[in-house]
């Protein structure tokens, strides 16, 4: 019995704090589809290294993934209403910075600053006689609704059609809705194998810095700050650059951009 009171007088003067502070830190991230490509999967590899970096100095953390898909809408909302997830990664704009919180460091290095095209087969020979923006604006492009890339799009006057599911815009290409698709480099090569009927364009690429990075809630500035540490900590050991160049089709990309067999029209980013 006495063994017992000291060990409840002992919690009691350890407090609840200490309690608490022993929790892990739990961090809920998007679901990724069970056929997410390889460059998805990066990010949560990326967001566990960072975390796992600043460990000893900030304490345990689990990562879950939210149990339903969300759009990328969705996705804006719950974050910045403290919902169901405190963080996601995409590329910047305007809104996206006044209305969360980013992690100032660029994920992606240059590859979210070069597009290609996604079009339909056969379609390549309308494309090979593009030379400007202008020559481009006669075709309409497809993205999705909220994308920062949409806006920047219609800021140097490329018409767009719009859809808030991602997975549609394929069917509407397929479907005439628009004539091409831009994805980041990147992304290209995995999302044309799993459509056939569509192919990549071979002579352009659209050029424009968007940055990509993780997104907190404004509500969560020590979570940002963990995350930007952490990175910055991998950058430093080099962990960060062994974690990028083991990704297939980052190193493809980062060949294809450094080719030069490709024309490139360089966009304008809207004013703020």
């Amino acid at each position: 019995m006495n063994r017992r009171r000291a060990a409840l007088a002992l919690l009691s003067t350890i407090g609840p704090s200490a309690a608490l502070a022993a929790e892990p830190l739990r961090v809920t991230i998007p679901q990724l589809s069970p056929s997410s490509q390889e460059h998805a999967s990066y990010f949560p590899q990326l967001l566990r290294l960072a975390l796992e970096k600043t460990q000893a100095s900030d304490g345990a953390f689990e990562i879950q993934h939210y149990e339903q898909p969300m759009s990328g809408q969705r996705q804006f909302v719950e974050l910045k209403n403290n919902g169901a997830i405190n963080v996601i990664w995409d590329g910047s704009n305007t809104r996206r910075e006044a209305e969360l919180l980013p992690v100032r460091f660029s994920l992606l290095r240059e590859l979210n600053d070069y597009r290609v095209f996604l079009i339909r087969r056969g379609d390549q020979a309308r494309f090979r006689a593009v030379r400007t923006l202008t020559d481009l604006s006669r075709f309409t492009a497809g993205a999705g609704e909220g994308w920062p890339s949409t806006d920047v799009l219609r800021a140097n006057g490329l018409p767009v059609v719009t859809s808030v599911n991602y997975e549609q815009l394929f069917a509407m290409l397929g479907a005439r809705r628009f004539d091409y698709m831009p994805r980041g480099v990147y992304e290209a090569w995995y999302e044309q194998q799993q459509h056939s009927g569509l192919a990549i364009e071979q002579t352009l690429f659209l050029h424009y810095g968007v940055p990509f990075y993780f997104f907190t809630s404004r509500d969560n500035p020590a979570l940002a700050d963990r995350i930007e540490r952490g990175l910055r900590a991998a950058l430093a050991d080099g962990s960060f650059d062994r974690l990028f160049r083991s990704i297939p089709s980052f190193r493809r990309s980062l060949d294809e951009i450094h080719a030069g067999r490709r024309r490139v029209l360089e966009l304008e980013l809207p004013p703020d």
